[in-house]
């Protein structure tokens, strides 16, 4: 063996290994470093397909709710709750818990119509009754048309006064008076627009032409009589065999009297509220005669009743006792009552001063002759004494139940 050759093998084998662990070295090396790993074949990733949503429509747009009608108020069930005024939507009555409005029919107004539901509505709002007075039209056949009865029927007053002094026999207003058989059926024609929307409320059956109680017992005979004929037709023509009877109906009732002067034995409505009840057969002390009568005009009479209608004491006197008057007996015996006027008005040229409110809606003082405040009444309220100085306010806090102080007469003299 040539130890030279061998040992030059040697020398290369040593090499060569040498060099195969530098080459492995260098591949291990590039393959861990981050620029190695950069230029590995990429690995394929199967993608999750895209699930696209259906094409978004846009949103129904919210229609605007509904505004929540105003429900209408209970009936109310005791007569003597029912206490207010004749007013209009223009003249608020702080205090007074309902107000006589009249239907277009009457004469004035546009309560009609949605005005009218707005307007009942609102005094709703407020939890004021309104009761409506819906006004007989000509004698003939325009009388019976339907259409004004429905439209005031769908107003949802509280209470509705089917005619206004049919029975009156004044030529100056020649036109009130309806002979009893034609206002039966428009009575009857009345009443059911009403009770098809509300069956719950009272329907008044018209209203009497005012008398003086205890004084014209004739006069008030000949509306009974007006009544029977009115019954008679109600059940042979209208109704042919019913069983129709006024007895069962509740009346409208007017008295302009000036009660309480010039002495406190002078009340008018007493006398027609004793007249009434016996007709029809009740106690007046039992409260059941405000089931069948309802005063929806008491004030006090300022002309062609032996009051001077140019003397200011005597009118502004009398005025304000047969208010304390009137109210004080509707009072006593629960019947409802309605005070008559909100205002001071005119008519046929003359100004009737018989408002709680002068003509412009501003207060009026106790004694209207005087300045505000020159006549006060301390009333003993639930809250304790309420000085009072205004007529209007005198009003409510009587149908609130204050009582007037003892001897008040004098002070209003």
């Amino acid at each position: 063996m040539n130890p030279q050759g061998a040992s030059k093998r040697k020398v290369i084998t040593i090499i060569a290994a040498l060099l195969a662990v530098c080459v492995l070295l260098g591949v291990f090396f590039f393959v861990a470093t981050p620029w190695g790993r950069e230029l590995q074949s990429p690995t394929v990733r199967m993608a999750k397909p895209t699930v696209r949503p259906s094409p978004t429509l846009p949103p129904t747009p919210t229609p605007s709710p509904t505004p929540t009608p105003v429900p209408t108020l209970p009936a109310v069930k005791n007569p003597g709750q029912i206490l207010g005024i004749q007013g209009d939507p223009q003249t608020a009555f702080p205090g007074i818990p309902w107000v006589r409005l009249g239907y277009p029919s009457c004469g004035w107004g546009d309560l009609k119509g949605d005005v009218l539901k707005k307007t009942v509505e609102d005094y709703h709002k407020q939890n004021v009754r309104v009761l409506l007075t819906v006004c007989q039209g000509k004698n003939d056949a325009s009388l019976y048309d339907t259409a004004p009865l429905q439209d005031a029927a769908q107003g949802e007053a509280d209470a509705v006064q089917c005619g206004n002094e049919e029975m009156k026999s004044d030529a100056a207003v020649a036109f009130l008076y309806i002979p009893p058989e034609n206002f039966a059926k428009f009575y009857d024609l009345c009443e059911h627009a009403v009770h098809a929307v509300r069956a719950d409320i009272p329907v008044l059956l018209g209203s009497l032409d005012p008398h003086v109680g205890g004084v014209d017992y004739q006069p008030l005979l000949n509306q009974v009589y007006y009544l029977n004929q009115m019954q008679y037709a109600m059940n042979t023509s209208v109704h042919p065999g019913g069983k129709w009877d006024w007895h069962s109906q509740t009346l409208g009732l007017i008295d302009s009297w000036h009660n309480g002067y010039p002495d406190a034995s002078v009340n008018s409505l007493l006398g027609l509220f004793n007249f009434w009840a016996q007709q029809f057969g009740v106690d007046l002390n039992s409260g059941a005669l405000g089931k069948h009568l309802w005063v929806v005009e008491g004030t006090g009479c300022f002309k062609g009743c032996g009051i001077d209608p140019y003397n200011n004491y005597q009118v502004a006197v009398s005025h304000i006792l047969a208010l304390i008057t009137d109210v004080q007996t509707a009072m006593r015996y629960s019947i409802p009552f309605f005070y008559f006027s909100g205002k001071d008005f005119m008519d046929q040229g003359i100004y009737w001063p018989i408002g709680v409110l002068d003509a412009n809606g501003h207060p009026k003082p106790i004694r209207q002759d005087l300045g505000m405040g020159a006549r006060s009444l301390a009333m003993s309220c639930s809250s304790g004494t309420v000085k009072v100085t205004s007529q209007e306010d005198l009003l409510a806090r009587m149908y609130a139940g204050c009582s007037l102080p003892g001897q008040y007469i004098g002070s209003l003299y």
